[in-house]
């Protein structure tokens, strides 16, 4: 049986279609495990969105030894809460081959706002539509180890087998809208997972 495949343009006319979830906006969450292909899959799917901004937990500076949901209080300060009072919010991305601060960004209040990283899809968030990403663990190390280096192996995997705690106690892939096949990459479609 061949996969079914889904298009970001369909994907983006079934976000476009739900009803706000955090004031005037459409908060879509892409969670999944670390170098399963979220960072991709979000990247694209705004594109298809017009544009759509995009937070990523990579923005915030939570070390591999740290705990993988470190982000998710100051993404909920900074941003969620302006936006769900139907205020622009502003946010200083960390740059991590730097070691800084960036630049402020704006996050305009939009129809979407795509919140991808580790945590994202978690029960408590503003989720108007929730997107689960895996592949399999040899992909993501592969992935991981290609992005970060070799050097980190060890945090890694003590990262992933905190994020599967988290995973496991939230129940966030069997809360997911949609199932993304991350291994079988994203063009010109969306390969999703039968279960």
């Amino acid at each position: 049986m061949s996969p079914r495949i889904l298009t970001y343009p369909a994907l983006a006319g079934t976000v476009r279609a739900l009803p706000p979830s955090c004031g005037p906006v459409r908060v879509v969450a892409v969670d999944g495990p670390s170098g399963a292909g979220k960072s991709t899959f979000a990247t694209l799917l705004a594109d298809a969105l017009h544009g759509a901004p995009v937070v990523r937990s990579d923005e915030f500076p939570v070390p591999w030894d740290g705990d993988p949901l470190a982000w998710w209080p100051v993404l909920a300060e900074r941003i969620l809460t302006p936006l769900s009072a139907g205020l622009a919010a502003r946010h200083r991305p960390y740059d991590w081959r730097r070691g800084e601060y960036g630049p402020t960004v704006d996050i305009p209040v939009g129809p979407v706002l795509i919140i991808e990283g580790v945590g994202a899809g978690r029960r408590d968030a503003p989720a108007a539509y929730r997107i689960w990403v895996e592949a399999p663990r040899e992909v993501r190390l592969r992935r991981v180890n290609r992005r970060d280096g070799t050097e980190l192996v060890a945090s890694w995997d003590t990262w992933s087998r905190r994020e599967h705690e988290h995973f496991t106690a939230d129940g966030t892939r069997e809360r997911a809208d949609l199932l993304v096949d991350g291994a079988a990459g994203h063009r010109p479609g969306i390969c999703l997972l039968t279960s």
